[in-house]
């Protein structure tokens, strides 16, 4: 069985955690919030936030109080306070292991397009990502020119021009591959519009075993 495309044994196996931790924030902040509101605003369907609800209820995270018309008020237990302490402990870890592990895997790439020649670099994908290259790049002696994220073009995103395709960019040398969704499509489809040598990713984009350029000389992200 699965909701929203999840297997039931993972929602109840603690599989998203960032979902638990939203849940528990939402229902902190509003003992009488909706399921609905709820939902919307971890953006998870209906379904989903209601079997992560029962979870937390189980694990005695939650306490479930039916108030006038047939509505439900949501309490945080001392043990949810102390969950959510936990979950959102392991989130700011997290967080800054992604940043550090994004920054020195750019900061490589960039360096070795700067020492190869490859001075104008455009990024691909507007995400997380492609703000850390951006404070990446003023370390290295090189440009970034434009941003190629197709849904945004005509916009700018932390200083860049964004575009709709590279060919859209003034003279690049390279691209770099920014986008946490969809990116192994990406980076195919440029590698056969560009050619191989002008298309790079970082490690922990886990694009397949297509080329990466210097970054094969990166330690892989950790799982």
């Amino acid at each position: 069985m699965s909701i929203n495309g999840q297997k039931l044994e993972d929602v109840r196996s603690g599989d998203r955690d960032d979902i638990l931790l939203g849940m528990l924030t939402v229902i902190d902040r509003d003992a009488n919030v909706s399921q609905r509101t709820i939902s919307r605003e971890l953006g998870v369907a209906l379904g989903l936030a209601n079997a992560y609800l029962k979870r937390c209820v189980r694990k005695g995270w939650i306490k479930v109080q039916q108030v006038p018309r047939r509505r439900y008020a949501y309490y945080l237990t001392p043990s949810g306070f102390s969950e959510k302490a936990r979950l959102t402990g392991q989130y700011l870890s997290a967080s800054l292991t992604f940043f550090r592990r994004a920054r020195s895997q750019l900061g490589t790439l960039l360096r070795d397009c700067a020492s190869d020649g490859r001075v104008r670099i455009a990024l691909a994908g507007r995400s997380e990502l492609a703000e850390i290259a951006v404070l990446a790049a003023q370390d290295h002696d090189v440009s970034l020119v434009a941003l190629i994220d197709p849904p945004h073009a005509g916009k700018r995103f932390v200083g860049l021009p964004v575009v709709n395709d590279w060919r859209d960019c003034s003279q690049i040398d390279a691209v770099i591959v920014t986008a946490l969704d969809g990116a192994e499509g990406i980076f195919r489809t440029l590698t056969k519009e560009m050619g191989e040598d002008r298309v790079l990713a970082p490690p922990l984009l886990r694009i397949g075993e297509g080329r990466r350029g210097s970054a094969e000389a990166i330690v892989q992200a950790a799982k």
